[in-house]
């Protein structure tokens, strides 16, 4: 597993060990030395695409009334209330003709028919309750005619569009599922084929994993070869990007798949079970289907989609606005510092980041230069001769933490609320964080923040109990799995309360 690797001990101990990285096999190395784009969310394309079609339709709509009608006959409600309701039944009339679905934006023919078709039951259904309210003539036949036909051809020029970037897209691989098989025998083999035979498959399996050496673990399944073991995966998953993990070994082998489970829990990715060759079989809607291959979810990404839209704008947004806000804290602050002892006013300290990526975080310096600590290799103490005295103060009221607005707002590798990130050397007296709490690493399946729901209730400052430690972990899990906006802002509220109190902060 990628950890960081403690100090030796004692206090006088000033050579760190080296950092433990898991070796991987010379096929999983070839894998994770490719580059990877970054993954593009295909149900936020598919909500972008939804906004831009509503938004288009008004605009061609708006602009031939005010070219035509309006000089004619002046300005009229019920034009306005016909473009929304057209506009907006169009949408709803692509959805149910599943038009809004990324494969079907990487074809021509079958999106512009389907397309065509519905945009002309639009009109028909239109024309059909004018008809029956008899309001028709209230309504141009010229700018309803021309709507149906510059609205189309606008609508497939979007398309166009849109299939050429969907179509790059996917050639840069932001579009993949980068898929991992657990099993490596027969059902491994046939649930690969089964992938490979879907058209227009998102899916893109990058290898296989088994724990046996025997005859029964495959060197390759249907092609694709196995990378390693079920202990390779984490430290796999954190070198390169992986989407989704799949179960190939069946529903009745539960002893394995939950040991397996208890070492993949904490990455940030779906995990699943695939069901493709069980002779136990569910309700139709306990499964999840990839294209034809039914499986049954058992962890799922937090934080995906359109709830890390919303969390990435409120980050930059509120933390900019705050960013603007505090400046002038921020300045006098950087001047105390630079007052009471030489060097520089800020310092960067390595920090665990989203998927035990290392991250560097932006502090004001709290302690002697000469004495600095960027790897936070010795915990800052009570009464602790390092520190400052600007340092304590800032330290007791958090306000060395502000930097990291920089972090949130330009660099992006930090949130606002999240789990509080970690020195990569932090430990529990002999012991690194990780091998003092199980599923310790579980808490950077999001991205770190400044604040955080443990911070809130008190579980800040030093950690010098493994209790201190657990309860960490606790709430950082608890917050993962219940997050919304609403609870960021609650965590953010409550926050310079919790400063007030000082607990905990040396």
């Amino acid at each position: 597993m990628n950890a960081a690797a403690a100090t030796a001990d004692g206090a006088g101990a000033s050579v760190p060990r080296q950092e433990r990285r898991k070796r991987l096999s010379p096929a999983a190395l070839a894998v994770t030395n490719q580059k990877v784009e970054g993954a593009y969310s295909g149900v936020v394309i598919a909500g972008i695409v939804r906004l831009i079609d509503f938004v288009l339709l008004s605009a061609v709509g708006t602009a031939l009334y005010l070219g035509y009608v309006r000089p004619l006959s002046g300005f009229s409600w019920q034009y306005v209330w016909s473009i929304a309701a057209v506009a907006g039944s169009a949408v709803v009339a692509f959805q149910a003709a599943e038009i809004y679905d990324i494969q079907i934006f990487r074809g021509k023919l079958r999106q512009m028919t389907r397309m065509a078709s519905s945009w002309s039951f639009v009109f028909l259904l239109f024309i059909g309750i004018s008809f029956f309210a008899k309001t028709g003539g209230a309504i141009s036949r010229v700018w309803l005619s021309g709507f149906f036909v510059a609205g189309l051809a606008a609508l497939f020029a979007s398309r166009l569009v849109l299939r050429t970037l969907v179509r790059r897209w996917a050639r840069e691989g932001r579009l993949d599922r980068r898929t991992i098989i657990v099993g490596s025998d027969e059902n491994g083999e046939n649930l690969v084929r089964a992938l490979h035979a879907q058209e227009d498959s998102d899916i893109h399996v990058l290898g296989v994993f088994d724990d046996r050496n025997d005859e029964r673990a495959l060197d390759t399944c249907a092609g694709v070869p196995k990378l390693g073991k079920v202990d390779d995966i984490p430290e796999f998953a954190r070198r390169t990007r992986v989407d989704l993990v799949l179960f190939a070994l069946p529903i009745t082998a539960e002893s394995r798949i939950l040991t397996m489970l208890k070492k993949l829990w904490v990455l940030p990715v779906d995990i699943r079970l695939s069901a493709h060759t069980n002779k136990l079989h569910f309700r139709p809607r306990s499964y999840s289907y990839i294209g034809d291959v039914p499986t049954l979810d058992v962890f799922e990404q937090p934080i995906t989609d359109w709830d890390m839209v919303m969390k990435t704008l409120f980050d930059r947004v509120v933390g900019g606005v705050m960013l603007i806000l505090l400046a002038p804290v921020m300045a006098l602050v950087a001047l105390a510092i630079k007052l009471d002892s030489p060097g520089p006013v800020l310092f960067l300290q390595k920090r665990y980041g989203f998927n035990n990526e290392r991250i560097d975080v932006f502090k004001f310096r709290s302690l002697f230069h000469d004495q600095a600590d960027p790897l936070a290799s010795k915990v800052v103490t009570k009464n602790d001769k390092r520190v400052t005295r600007v340092g304590r103060f800032i330290r007791k009221t958090s306000l060395d933490e502000l930097p990291q607005l920089f972090n949130v707002v330009f660099k992006g590798n930090l949130s606002l609320v999240g789990p509080r990130p970690h020195a990569v050397q932090g430990k529990l007296q002999s012991q690194l964080f990780d091998e003092a709490v199980d599923g310790y690493f579980a808490r950077h399946r999001v991205k770190p923040g400044i604040t955080g729901w443990a911070q809130i209730n008190g579980w800040r400052g030093e950690v010098d109990s493994e209790e201190k430690i657990q309860k960490r972990v606790e709430f950082d899990l608890y917050y993962i799995e219940n997050w919304s906006a609403l609870f960021d802002l609650y965590i953010l509220f409550k926050t310079p309360f919790a400063l007030i109190k000082g607990e905990n902060a040396y």
